[in-house]
């Protein structure tokens, strides 16, 4: 793979209660366990920050998809829920829901751009077998 583009970032701490900042500087967050984990939930957390990143590497996938197509996705929205729980093996995984809105679009046109996008997308190509993804195409 030809890297294009590399982010740095470093968590220090007690790791969920701790902080992560990157490299430059423009992200830097105090981290909490979420209160559902039995933590204070005063700062962001690791799922939260998973679901703000897939959410808009997803849309620009989508995008671009809808660019080589000639589909209108003018007022598109892609939001991402992210779970994590414990696996039947004893460890931790995700799940992630991403909920597509392409408002111009007939519904079949829409499933069929997310489903190229969900092809295109890094966030989906390194998920993709490792974490159970689900596409919702809304109706807004």
């Amino acid at each position: 793979m030809h890297v294009l583009y590399t982010a740095e970032a470093l968590a220090t701490g007690e790791g969920r209660n701790g902080r992560a900042r990157t490299s430059d500087g423009k992200v830097d967050v105090n981290l909490s366990v979420p209160t559902e984990m039995g933590g204070d939930g005063k700062g962001t957390n690791p799922e939260q920050l998973f679901a703000a990143g897939y959410a808009a590497c997803f849309h620009s996938a989508l995008q671009l998809v809808a660019r080589q197509d000639e589909a209108d996705v003018a007022d598109s929205a892609v939001g991402a829920r992210v779970g994590i729980g414990r696996t039947d093996g004893g460890g931790f995984g995700l799940k992630v829901t991403l909920e597509v809105s392409l408002p111009h679009l007939p519904r079949a046109q829409a499933l069929e751009l997310t489903e190229k996008a969900h092809q295109v997308c890094p966030y989906s190509n390194a998920t993709r077998g490792n974490v159970e993804v689900e596409l919702e195409v809304t109706e807004d």
